[in-house]
């Protein structure tokens, strides 16, 4: 008995190979780690100098980490952190770290959830807030935003789009709304203090299954500055932001994409091969 193989079932076996380790990869690939939340840092505060900001882990979970001058209108990438208690503090811009700090909080993490924790309010009462953000897609024909209101020279406003479609009524200085849902799209974002005074737009477009947070602070300039912040994107990083890993390094990188190609090599190996084994039967 001959123990010749055909060229064509070597590599019907090798493209078999190639496609199970594939199917294999991508059934196992997580979106996130578990037991992981996140947070991000914010400086919301219009008459607050820049600070550092100091986040520990109760826990020794991961290490110490610190944002180095943090200005008014500041909002950092989300922090992926083990779920636990860390301590947040901030310092004037370039004190000791032995230095008693301005303002010290606690956020506790929770799998999955994710927070803002800012200082907010006027130097005079400056306060650490911990905001929930709520990171949910919505559906694909929907976008979500909320207001988180950092102005001064407004303490309340209303924001809407240019046509006159309301967004948030009557937003208070150092509050945050809940999300909402509107329609995605190019919009001219208006905002505008109660009772009248001078508007403000931010041309932006809003995408599809898509969560924002839109901030309004003071202009330095005069008048209102609106700066739209993604927080969770339907296409890529949900939520958007970098890993914290204690040494200065970034996320890294997601196996899925590399996972998507090995497994789109397998299945184009796998088609040509059956299409061989076709033609070599017909032939035969």
């Amino acid at each position: 008995m001959s123990n010749h193989v055909s060229p064509v079932r070597r590599l019907a076996g090798a493209a078999a190979a190639l496609a199970l380790p594939a199917a294999v990869l991508l059934a196992a690939t997580p979106a996130r780690a578990a037991g992981d939340g996140y947070v991000r840092l914010a400086h919301l505060s219009p008459d607050t100098p820049a600070v550092d900001v100091y986040l520990k882990s109760d826990a020794g979970a991961v290490k110490d980490q610190k944002f180095d001058g943090v200005a008014y209108g500041a909002m950092s990438d989300y922090l992926r952190l083990p779920t636990g208690t860390y301590s947040v503090a901030m310092r004037r811009a370039g004190a000791a770290a032995s230095t008693p700090p301005v303002l010290t909080t606690q956020v506790t993490v929770a799998d999955g959830a994710a927070y803002t924790v800012a200082g907010v309010g006027r130097y005079a009462d400056l306060g650490l807030r911990v905001l929930k953000d709520d990171l949910r897609l919505p559906d694909a024909g929907e976008s979500k935003i909320r207001i988180i209101q950092a102005s001064v020279k407004a303490p309340v406003l209303d924001v809407g789009g240019a046509n006159g479609k309301s967004i948030a009524d009557a937003v208070q200085f150092a509050t945050t709304t809940a999300y909402r849902e509107v329609n995605p799209g190019r919009w001219t974002v208006r905002v505008t203090p109660s009772g009248g005074g001078r508007t403000s737009d931010l041309p932006c477009t809003l995408g599809a299954g898509n969560v924002y947070s839109l901030l309004v602070l003071d202009d330095k300039g005069g008048g209102l500055k609106p700066k739209l912040h993604i927080d969770a994107a339907r296409q890529g990083k949900v939520p958007r932001g970098g890993v914290a890993t204690g040494a200065g390094g970034s996320q890294p990188r997601s196996p899925l994409p590399a996972t998507l190609v090995l497994a789109g090599l397998a299945a184009a190996l796998t088609g040509a091969v059956l299409a061989a084994l076709r033609r070599q039967t017909r032939d035969g």
